[in-house]
């Protein structure tokens, strides 16, 4: 009985989801369509979907979203690769810490835009240059992330396993990384939605494909719906790899139920 409640409360959260998006695209047709606002400023739904067919047709529609999300994953798992382990040794070690804090302020502030013209120079306009920018756009809020979830570990539990005799890498492996991995994975979907902001910026300015370059080419022609279409792919696509993470994050936690 609880299970069915269960299904049953979801299945009516999914209808007031889906009647209020379908509400909010009809309203916006309809105002576009009266003429309440200039497509040039705004395209109406029906136009917006009309240009992907066209894009679909040309077959460079799914060359854009792909190019994106390959940019999106290779650094953003270079980031994750990264800033876990050094995290963690931050996060356990206040001498490490101490000696990396320097350098993690003065990378800290930085926007991924501020890398561009540096990445430019150092590999020029390829694919590692778009690799560069996700990367450094998230390796520090994700070494935060990591070095926030290694501390906030309850000095009891480690105690209690070294009294019980447990050596340093046992402390790892069974006390550390079981209490701070539910945080760490929480904090890289964030990290995540921020890798794309970062690959969108790399593409504004340098770039021969994907949605950013997709976005900048349509506002060069006055193709506000080509804009509009960028803006929703761009969305649509960071809901399927947050979907595709939380699957993994089920399968890397399922100790917790």
């Amino acid at each position: 009985m609880a299970n069915q409640g269960k299904w049953k409360t979801s299945g009516s959260l999914l209808v007031v989801s889906a009647c209020s998006l379908i509400g909010f695209i009809a309203l916006w047709e309809v105002v576009c369509r009266v003429g309440l606002v200039d497509p040039i400023f705004l395209p109406a739904p029906s136009q917006v979907l009309s240009r992907g067919i066209r894009l679909w047709n040309q077959h460079s529609l799914l060359v854009n979203v792909i190019a994106s999300t390959r940019r999106v994953m290779v650094g953003f798992l270079a980031a994750a690769f990264v800033s876990i382990p050094l995290g963690i040794a931050l996060g356990t070690s206040r001498y490490a810490r101490a000696a990396f804090d320097p350098l993690l302020s003065f990378l800290r502030p930085l926007p991924s835009m501020s890398w561009i013209p540096l990445s430019l120079l150092w590999f020029g306009i390829t694919e590692t240059q778009k690799y560069s920018i996700v990367f450094m756009g998230s390796f520090a809020p994700a070494l935060l992330y990591v070095i926030d979830a290694t501390r906030n570990i309850d000095p009891i539990f480690v105690r209690a396993a070294r009294n019980l005799g447990a050596n340093r890498w046992q402390v790892m492996r069974e006390v550390i990384l079981p209490g701070c991995m539910p945080q760490i994975l929480s904090g890289m979907k964030v990290i995540l939605g921020l890798s794309w902001t970062c690959v969108i910026s790399a593409e504004l300015v340098a770039a021969q494909d994907g949605l950013g370059f997709m976005i900048m080419n349509g506002k060069e022609f006055f193709q506000t719906d080509t804009v509009v279409l960028g803006m929703v792919l761009i969305s649509i696509t960071v809901l399927v790899t947050d979907a595709l993470f939380r699957l993994i994050e089920r399968g890397v936690l399922s100790w917790q139920k």
